[in-house]
């Protein structure tokens, strides 16, 4: 016979810490899992429904369901583990972590675990489980990069301003060109999918020009309106701001840009003092990311132009145009959800000898 499931109930209190285990990012993907077993099991689910759920086996919902019921959230945490007593001792796993913080030698830009187990005398397994333990990383980077504009602040409240709280009787368009996208064709013809083999090509190819998508992205509805050319000065984007003109004719057009070059030319500015209705404003320097149109070409380069391949510059214009056109069907606004308080807590390099002491 089969042994009864332990029977849960919940206080508010408990209910609310477990949810707070099992949401936490801090907290280990074991005890969440606990913590989501136990919650299920108070809902009144079976073993067998949470084992289904959660994807584990039955005498292991059965065992932690048991370990709570018995000793509430301190039945949770790991054991002591009996077997092989641990044989690196906590100054060698420090040594190990100092030296793995360390710059590499000469001829190395970043550790290995074999490069390291060398300098420290130890087998690589060692300093692998140590990594993993401490969850060291050196074969991981990630870039970032402080804006020094010195009307950050006002520009980001600025824009961020746009996107959250639009002015009345006005349309907010994000703009911006993609330039240089080349037009490749691959040496051979592609061999398509099949079942169990993926899709097949040529690692050469062929060059056949290229060229600059201007684009418009409307942040109420997510259209787009795009304008190739073959070139990218002043003259192009000027036609793509009188194309701008005549595809939304009525009410006032505030255009998010960034600080190219084109976009400040004597001309330009000509244009916009003859057309006040349409109003820049610029995102901070090295700050284009808070442009949204450039989200849009992110889906472009991935959906279209990435795997696409073109025999001539008139091919990719052509599936460009294909892509916006069926895009602009069911169009998917953009939702901005940063404050400006928050851009601004990250876009800022803090000075850490003013806060430390």
């Amino acid at each position: 016979m089969s042994r009864a499931a332990a029977g849960i109930e919940l206080s508010e209190g408990e209910r609310s810490e477990l949810r707070a285990l099992s949401r936490t990012p801090s907290t280990s993907n074991q005890l969440a899992q606990r913590a989501r077993i136990v919650l299920r099991a108070a809902e009144g689910a079976t073993n067998t429904e949470i084992a289904s759920e959660l994807g584990l086996s039955l005498p292991t919902v059965g065992m932690w369901r048991r370990q709570y019921a018995a000793a509430g959230i301190e039945g949770l945490a790991d054991r002591p583990r009996t077997g092989r007593p641990r044989l690196i001792d906590e100054a060698t796993e420090n040594r190990v972590i100092a030296r793995t913080l360390e710059p590499p030698p000469k001829g190395l830009s970043a550790w290995t675990v074999r490069e390291l187990a060398k300098v420290v005398k130890l087998p690589p397994t060692t300093v692998h489980r140590i990594w993993r333990t401490h969850q060291l990383k050196p074969h991981q980077v990630r870039t970032f990069k402080y804006s020094t504009d010195p009307e950050l602040e006002a520009k980001v409240i600025d824009i961020v301003g746009l996107y959250l709280d639009p002015p009345e009787n006005a349309l907010v368009l994000c703009v911006d060109e993609k330039t240089q996208i080349q037009a490749l064709d691959r040496t051979q013809p592609t061999l398509p999918m099949k079942r169990g083999t993926a899709e097949r090509r040529t690692h050469d190819y062929r060059r056949h020009g290229t060229t600059s998508l201007y684009a418009a992205l409307e942040i109420a509805t997510g259209r787009v309106v795009g304008q190739t050319h073959r070139r990218h000065r002043h003259q192009e984007f000027l036609a793509f701001l009188r194309r701008i003109d005549r595809e939304f004719p009525a009410g006032d057009l505030h255009l998010v840009v960034d600080n190219s070059s084109t976009h400040s030319t004597p001309e330009v500015k000509t244009w916009l003092a003859k057309h006040p209705r349409v109003v820049f404003h610029f995102t901070p320097k090295g700050a284009s990311w808070m442009n949204l149109v450039e989200s849009w070409f992110s889906i472009l380069t991935r959906k279209q132009v990435r795997r696409g391949t073109y025999a001539s510059v008139a091919d990719l214009v052509r599936a460009i145009r294909s892509f916006i056109a069926t895009y602009n069907k069911n169009p998917t606004p953009f939702v901005w959800t940063k404050t400006a308080e928050q851009v601004l807590a990250k876009a800022v390099r803090k000075d850490t000898s003013e806060t430390e002491h």
